[in-house]
């Protein structure tokens, strides 16, 4: 059995052990290959500061590599008895080597070697999402535009109220994903800084060059402050955890309003019966479950802020066991909410839109206010046009004029989605994922 990294002469109890590394070896999987590229980075500073020589940093690089190739096709595993993926690298690295692989520790601790997996794998997961909300974004402006002269009604208290568009409605959920990615980027920020070097989080007294594995792994800066650096751990993952509620919140919205627009009793628009369901008892029916899944799967996620804060917040400065269990909410949550982008982007892709709402003669009201603006142009009062109309409302002889001239900007007439597109477009470019993904080619090649 491969002993502990911190292991002595004293074996730890096994229930004390179990319970101790919890899901740690399972949560350790998805930082395996991060793991691997922070050692790179790391035993490249060793030998520019003298603590490993040319040749024994060639050796390790040699195997670290097959170990990244290993974990990029899914392919590493955490044995039984070894604690994480921190203790696997290494113990593989010893097989292989020898001393040699013992020395890759040097001027580090376990507690910024998951700082840094975290970041390193946080950061990919945020490029990601990234793109995939870039990709509805685009379907849903595509569809905006493509229905811009499409009218449907407009609620205020679930009551109809006023004329809207499918344009106004695709369009909408496009700049929220805007204003999504704006957050995004500032979680972005705050995870692409380097913790690597910070130790147990009190530093270290080997002559560490900082700058040079904050530049190898193509971070914008490091967290300096060595102390700040180990308080980042929970701080990054909520911070983080802030902007994917955001995105889940926009998702989960368009996933009420899709159920919603899709039911018999408003008929809006309609699914595909290849991407509905039915009923085990009743044969008309044609669930839209994806929606359905989507609202819950993104009402989750928006618990996910408060679950780290509650693990968090009551802990002093310095490292303690309660961080390890953050892993737990946050690793498996980008898969949930690349999953839910991919679905929602395939539906909206494909919805069927109704041309014809506004026939039926219940929605007649929708167009009182554009009469009383219309009186309000022939110079009659605001007040008075207001009580004309609706005097003609309650006598039942209101008859309305369906044509709807909207032209201020971000209206049904000026939709602006020039304008959003640029918008979206000025966010994405500024997130400058293509030096990272430089900085980690030329590490692993």
């Amino acid at each position: 059995m491969a002993q502990k990294l911190w292991e002595k002469n004293v074996q730890v109890d096994k229930e004390v052990e179990a319970f101790t590394v919890g899901k740690d070896r399972e949560m350790d999987l998805y930082l395996a290959k991060y793991d691997v590229l922070g050692s790179m980075a790391h035993i490249t500073m060793l030998e520019s500061i003298g603590l490993l020589s040319g040749q024994e940093l060639e050796q390790l690089r040699a195997e670290l590599k097959k170990i990244y190739h290993l974990a990029d096709q899914g392919k590493f595993i955490i044995e039984e008895g070894v604690e994480d993926v921190h203790s696997q690298v290494e113990l593989m690295l010893t097989r292989s080597l020898g001393d040699i692989g013992k020395k890759i520790h040097s001027g580090r601790s376990r507690n910024d070697q998951v700082l840094l997996d975290l970041k390193l794998f946080t950061r990919t997961q945020i490029r990601e999402i990234v793109e995939l909300s870039y990709e509805l974004f685009s379907v849903l402006l595509s569809q905006s535009t493509r229905y811009k002269d499409i009218l449907l009604p407009g609620y205020t208290h679930l009551q109809v109220a006023m004329p809207s568009s499918f344009g106004l409605w695709f369009g909408a959920y496009a700049e929220s994903l805007a204003d999504d990615m704006q957050l995004m980027q500032a979680a972005y920020k705050i995870c692409n800084r380097n913790p690597l070097g910070s130790a147990a989080g009190y530093g270290s007294s080997f002559p560490l060059n900082r700058q040079m594995t904050t530049d190898l792994l193509g971070f914008d800066s490091m967290n300096y402050n060595v102390v700040y650096a180990q308080m980042g751990r929970g701080k990054m993952e909520r911070t983080v955890a802030f902007a994917l509620a955001g995105i889940a919140a926009t998702l989960s919205k368009l996933a009420f309003d899709a159920c919603m627009f899709n039911s018999q009793n408003f008929g809006f628009i309609k699914l595909p019966d290849e991407f509905t369901t039915g009923s085990s008892i009743m044969p008309h029916k044609k669930n839209p479950d994806v929606f359905e899944l989507t609202r819950a799967k993104c009402n989750k996620i928006q618990a996910l802020p408060q679950q780290i804060t509650l693990i968090t917040n009551n802990l002093p400065s310095g490292y303690f066991r309660d961080l390890q269990i953050i892993k737990e909410v946050f690793l498996p949550t980008f898969d949930e909410l690349k999953e839910c982008l991919q679905m929602v982007t395939y539906m909206m892709k494909e919805v069927e839109v109704n041309k014809q709402i506004l026939d039926d003669p219940k929605y007649a009201l929708l167009f009182s206010v554009e009469e009383v603006n219309r009186l309000v142009l022939e110079g009659v009062p605001f007040r008075d046009a207001y009580k004309q109309v609706g005097l003609a409302i309650e006598a039942g002889e209101f008859t309305p004029d369906k044509q709807v001239n909207h032209t201020h900007e971000g209206s049904i007439g000026n939709l602006c989605n020039d304008h959003i597109s640029m918008f979206m477009q000025n966010i994405i470019d500024s997130f400058s994922f293509e030096e990272v993904i430089e900085a980690e080619k030329r590490l692993i090649q």
